[in-house]
């Protein structure tokens, strides 16, 4: 019997299917959010990188309602003296600047962040900002972000969890089966469902964004 090449195509789009479903779908349900390197910003360090009164323009949307990835971006620099250029600068603004990095990252630009929630900068690494038109330096602020999952009321319900959880997480990535353990879960009405890893961990366990994960309670 002999196929055509359309009718080959399909089998073929057919079986990919079938093995990501065997990959990833075995009971996960939680999709993932790849993060890269990006800094949040104050309006006090948006108009000194940027200029007075600067306001940065919308990129694209992001999963969580009200959070955007802007155009603009900065660079940073740590003791190293190893500049990071185009580190994406997202939205809205903050009422204090953070920079998150991964592991991989701080090594380049030898710094040592602590592995902390967005928002918790107290006691972080300092690092330095350059913009087009000025230079901030942060004493505190640069953190690697914690393994977490976004979701909303109804979500939470779902999994029997609340704000504040940490939750063990199982990942069948591209042959690296993994298990991650403390993940934090953060509840808001707002919040749409996903998890976020840093690029470090991502690589790691074999997935990218959109890969599905599974939770399991600790």
């Amino acid at each position: 019997m002999e196929y055509s090449s359309a009718e080959i195509a399909a089998i073929v789009k057919k079986v990919i299917s079938d093995m990501g479903s065997t990959e990833e779908n075995n009971g996960a349900d939680v999709p993932i959010g790849v993060s890269n390197r990006h800094v949040h910003l104050s309006r006090e360090h948006l108009d000194i990188l940027f200029g007075k009164g600067y306001e940065l323009t919308k990129a694209k949307d992001l999963s969580q309602p009200g959070q955007y990835a802007a155009n603009e971006v900065v660079t940073i620099v740590g003791p190293s003296l190893r500049p990071i250029e185009k580190v994406r600068v997202l939205g809205p603004i903050r009422s204090a600047s953070q920079v998150e990095v991964s592991m991989t990252d701080s090594y380049v630009l030898k710094v040592k962040p602590p592995v902390r929630e967005s928002g918790s900068i107290e006691g972080s690494a300092g690092i330095t900002m350059i913009g087009p038109k000025g230079v901030v330096t942060l004493k505190e602020g640069c953190i690697i972000a914690n393994r977490h999952i976004h979701m909303g009321i109804a979500d939470a319900e779902k999994y029997a969890v609340s704000d504040g959880d940490y939750v063990t997480v199982d990942v069948e990535g591209k042959g690296k089966k993994t298990r991650w353990y403390g993940v934090q879960v953060r509840v808001n009405k707002n919040f749409a469902l996903e998890m976020h890893v840093d690029t470090d961990d991502a690589n790691a366990a074999g997935i990218g964004n959109g890969s599905l994960v599974k939770i399991v309670k600790e």
